[in-house]
């Protein structure tokens, strides 16, 4: 049997199989019930949808693991050559560009995912075009205005506000990173609204990576310590956006900077932007206000090590970054079209998939804590708690899959915001509260504790809204791979920690977590769902160096 080579294949491939199972052929046997033949049109639909998503995924997937394996090693590097007081002034740079970052794209990276998928989807060309050029303009604009704010009142912040005059020499490479960024994020985000996730993760996961880190070892062998970090940061964000602008210009049919007359967006467009520019604002109180407390009231070098925590608890969910990446801008087409019941299917099988694939690697930053953190030298492993804090708050965060994107792209962008408000409350509030008290790791409670709400809240919404709820009694067969695996990886480390080096340890351990649970789910649990998503991702992985194609 033929497979379908990409989403609009696949779609026709699904759309002319539901054609055919719900015309009155003449062969068809007179016994077949129409109950029966809209369940096997369903059953395609969800075959379909859910082999599209989850060769992407798979594809984005595979581009985490390998950013996250270079990146783990990487940030030992940093760790071990620039120490934690310079790794914490760069942390306290990234908050100033991170503010700044709410207001220079004005939601429209975000914006494009929805309404590329939607323009595409309704085969509006010409506003699919209109959209492209006006929001590369607007956002360029933006941010060359943005980065003389940089050079103006960043020496101000980092003298007078974070106490760090050695922060000031670097405002330029800070305000060039902003820029680029910027662009990128918003090219990436076209990219992502036109579903081809897999050429994106080939540029910025198997480009950009690799070019960041080799710049950086090269520079930083120079002994230009930190500035040779941000540059290779700017070198690396200037190529992949070359890539990516070539890419968004061959997927978005005609369109060209000089012929298409620019205007601003339209309504509709404008209204889903300044709403989430305005969770872009909150999303800056829930995800940087840490940082910002830990840098005022602390000092950069436990700022150095509260990062080094953070940075490895933000990998825990790249089973649900995955499958957002390509979720997303399907969660708009299909609530356009008004498949709900197939949203939810994929809903429920999605969530059940990324818990499971993050249940072991969540055990394993719990049980290793210390020795993770001791890797990057002996003064980061004060932070291991931080890591532990942090591993518990996005295994709920993962739990309960993707339902703030479920929010957002069907058109419940009004509740998502109010959700992120309080968010944003219950974070500066408790931030004041326990920073000051208890250091990092009151940082890391607050974000714990801001993760569950915003989560739980973002559930309570999407089964009030949507009537969707991620969880069936097939999810409770993942019960017994948990225990076996956790079993498994507490044993890991007390047999082999006299035996092999500490990250030997962890690797042992983590792969077998992984195949501990996979065989005991893979004996008992799998149903036909399960088994869709397996064979698609498995196929990907099989084929996945011959098939990507950047340019084409």
């Amino acid at each position: 049997m033929l497979s379908c080579l990409s989403w609009h294949q696949g779609a026709r491939c699904g759309r002319a199989g539901l054609s055919h199972a719900g015309e009155k052929s003449n062969l068809m046997p007179f016994n077949v019930s129409e109950e029966t033949l809209n369940a096997a049109g369903e059953t395609l639909k969800f075959r379909t949808q859910m082999g599209f998503i989850s060769r992407h995924s798979g594809v984005f997937l595979i581009g985490m693991i390998f950013r996250i394996g270079a990146g783990y090693i990487f940030k030992v590097y940093l760790g071990r050559t620039l120490g934690p007081e310079p790794l914490g002034m760069y942390a306290l740079g990234m908050t100033i560009i991170a503010f700044l970052g709410v207001f220079n794209g004005f939601g429209l990276p975000q914006t494009a995912v929805r309404f590329v998928a939607h323009y595409t989807s309704s085969g509006n060309a010409e506003q699919l075009r209109q959209f492209v050029v006006s929001a590369t303009g607007i956002v360029l604009s933006a941010n060359v205005a943005l980065g003389l704010l940089i050079l103006w009142f960043g020496p101000w912040v980092a003298v007078h506000f974070y106490h760090t005059p050695a922060l000031t020499p670097y405002m330029t490479l800070l305000a060039a990173i902003m820029m680029l960024g910027a662009l990128t994020g918003l090219y990436g985000k076209i990219v992502q609204g036109h579903k081809e996730v897999s050429r994106l993760t080939v540029i910025t996961d198997f480009v950009g990576t690799p070019l960041t880190i080799a710049l950086t070892v090269v520079l930083t062998a120079w002994g230009v310590g930190l500035r040779g970090y941000l540059l290779a940061q700017v070198l690396s964000a200037a190529a992949v956006l070359g890539l990516l602008g070539r890419l968004v210009w061959k997927l978005t049919p005609g369109v060209h900077l000089l012929k298409v007359k620019f205007s601003l967006p339209e309504s509709q467009v404008t209204s889903f932007s300044a709403t989430v520019a305005g969770m872009a604002l909150l999303n800056f109180l829930i995800g940087q206000s840490d940082k910002v407390l830990i840098g005022f009231y602390s000092n950069a070098r436990l700022l150095g090590i509260y990062a080094v925590a953070a940075s490895l608890v933000a990998y825990i969910p790249i089973a649900l970054q995955s499958v957002n990446q390509i979720f997303s801008p399907v969660i708009s087409d299909l609530h356009t079209r008004g498949e709900r019941q197939l949203l939810e299917r994929i809903y429920q099988t999605l969530t059940r998939w990324v818990l499971a694939f993050t249940l072991p690697l969540v055990i394993v930053i719990i049980v290793f804590s210390k020795p993770l953190m001791r890797v990057f030298g002996p003064g980061f492993e004060s932070g291991w708690l931080v890591l532990v804090i942090g591993a518990l708050g996005q295994l709920i965060n993962s739990g309960v899959g993707s339902v703030g994107f479920l929010l957002l792209m069907s058109g419940n962008e009004s509740k998502l915001i109010r959700v992120q408000a309080a968010a944003a409350l219950i974070t500066v509030g408790l931030g004041l509260l326990l920073v000051p008290r208890w250091g990092i790791v009151g940082a890391a409670i607050v974000v714990a504790i801001t993760t569950v709400f915003t989560n739980i809240l973002n559930l309570v919404l999407v089964h009030q809204l949507l009537r969707f709820f991620p969880y069936n009694r097939r999810s409770l067969r993942l019960l017994a791979p948990t225990i076996v695996s956790t079993v498994v990886v507490v044993l890991c480390k007390e047999i082999l920690h006299n035996v092999l080096a500490a990250m030997a340890t962890v690797v042992v351990g983590l792969l077998l977590a992984y195949v501990a649970f996979a065989v005991v789910w893979a004996g008992s649990s799998l149903d036909a769902d399960d088994r869709v998503i397996g064979r698609a991702a498995w196929s990907k992985v099989k084929g996945f160096l011959p098939t990507i194609d950047v340019g084409s």
